[in-house]
């Protein structure tokens, strides 16, 4: 089974990746969804639950949750690629590697002006309408270390242009890795 995670700020496009990598086989570990089931759960917004659960259990809590999740799959069977969504630190990413054999890490990136028009449109609990809320957002994805994330991946796809060749980038880049 290959794991392979997918990093990017918010609003980039990982979600298109995911979808692309579903109907292709792939089942996605969303980072993200796990904040938010916990989230649900205590009654926090995911904000402050991303920050307490690091605060009660440490600062690598959700991919010790992710990786949990993920060797329970092997357990099941599941033999296909496993897509892990929204890596943050250079540490989760060594964490990985650890845990799954020949890890690889792909990430998006889209200017934060168009990130922002997609957030506002996508309007997913956590996003925002506000800038000075967008840019607060994307700086504690920036000192969760997302950027040295990124700046490390084995794969890095661009995306500032039309749908289309976003969507070919990414099938592109599936078919190298034989997803």
């Amino acid at each position: 089974m290959q794991v392979m995670g997918i990093s990017g700020l918010p609003g980039s496009g990982k979600s298109l990746v995911s979808k692309i990598a579903i109907e292709r086989g792939a089942k996605i570990v969303s980072m993200g969804d796990i904040i938010r089931e916990e989230s649900k759960k205590r009654g926090e917004s995911t904000k402050e639950t991303a920050q307490n659960l690091r605060a009660e259990f440490g600062q690598y809590i959700v991919s010790e949750l992710t990786i949990k999740k993920i060797k329970k799959l092997q357990e099941e069977g599941f033999e296909s690629k496993i897509i892990v969504e929204g890596i943050r630190s250079p540490h989760e990413v060594n964490m990985f590697k650890e845990n799954f054999e020949n890890f690889i890490i792909l990430s998006i990136f889209a200017n934060p002006t168009l990130r922002f028009e997609r957030l506002k449109n996508r309007m997913r609990e956590d996003d925002s309408t506000d800038y000075v809320e967008f840019k607060a957002r994307d700086q504690m994805e920036l000192d969760f270390g997302i950027g040295d994330v990124i700046s490390l991946s084995d794969k890095i796809i661009i995306n500032e242009t039309d749908l289309e060749s976003y969507t070919n980038s990414i099938n592109k880049f599936l078919d190298e890795i034989e997803l």
